[in-house]
């Protein structure tokens, strides 16, 4: 039987991850403190949406990640959608600034703020906020993951209820199968079809790996293209909660790519979960 891993404040990598989540809590604080008549709504050309929420966010992150760790080179979904840093090597920092712009628009709670760091091409270090919840998610592989509950743009001393998570052994019926509110395609539908007596949860953003990691739902697919900063910092959280997140044929998905894409995968809490029928 797998056993909750403990928080310990004397593990490796804790400053980094205390880092992380500083300029995490205070991007979401910017989210937020964006008013709705503000949000100055455009369409980017891959056709999703992008805000001023969106924008705030990401300044925020990218000024203190570069005061934080200076010199560690940042791929951030805005940024780089206007100019795609030509190598970053294989330590680097992966960012979402507002992961569930769709969710935020239409006034839901999912969307989050994502923030991992990537060595040697996988992401060991993830921060997980959503503002909306007052929760984060965060996990450094190798020492555990933990949730907490702290107020936007609030530092770790005003954080409380804090949990150490872990993903759940495979239910004896069946799997609770996280999908895509807003990007639900046909392949994902038809894989998820397969599997024994699946029960459906639909879901935005990032917070879905956050559900697999505290051992809430089992399984969660996607075998349509995304971005790596949709997924580097559930990656990190879920391995260090005991799961994993792979290429659907159960290969590792390396992360620093020249086009920063992730053509599909399938993320679980317990390897058994992911087998179709």
């Amino acid at each position: 039987m797998r056993g909750i891993v403990t928080w310990n404040s004397e593990f490796a990598g804790t400053e980094l991850l205390d880092g992380l989540t500083l300029i995490a809590s205070r991007a979401a604080a910017a989210i937020l403190a964006v008013p709705s008549p503000e949000l100055n709504q455009r369409e980017k050309p891959d056709k999703s949406p992008v805000t001023a929420a969106d924008e705030a966010s990401e300044a925020v992150i990218v000024e203190g990640l570069a005061k934080f760790r200076p010199g560690i080179p940042v791929v951030s979904e805005e940024a780089t959608g206007r100019h795609a840093p030509k190598d970053v090597g294989q330590r680097f920092f992966v960012v979402d600034p507002l992961d569930g712009t769709r969710e935020f628009l239409a006034g839901r709670d999912e969307f989050t703020v994502n923030i991992a760091f990537v060595d040697n091409s996988v992401p060991v270090a993830g921060v997980i906020v959503a503002p909306a919840r007052g929760l984060i998610w965060r996990a450094y592989v190798g020492r555990g993951a933990e949730r907490l509950a702290l107020p936007p743009g609030a530092g770790l001393d005003a954080a409380r209820d804090r949990t150490a998570i872990r993903t759940r052994i495979r239910p004896a019926h069946g799997p609770r199968v996280l999908v895509s509110r807003s990007h639900l395609d046909a392949a994902t539908t038809a894989y998820v079809d397969r599997l024994p007596l699946p029960e459906r949860i639909a879901c935005g953003s990032a917070v879905k790996f956050c559900l697999l990691a505290e051992g809430a739902a089992d399984l969660y697919p996607r075998l349509a293209p995304t971005s790596e900063w949709d997924v580097a910092a559930g990656h990190a959280l879920l391995t260090a909660a005991g799961g994993d997140v792979v290429k659907p044929d159960g290969t590792a998905i390396r992360y620093g790519r020249s086009d920063f894409r992730i053509p599909a995968f399938i993320a679980y809490g317990d390897a058994l979960s992911a087998l179709p029928r």
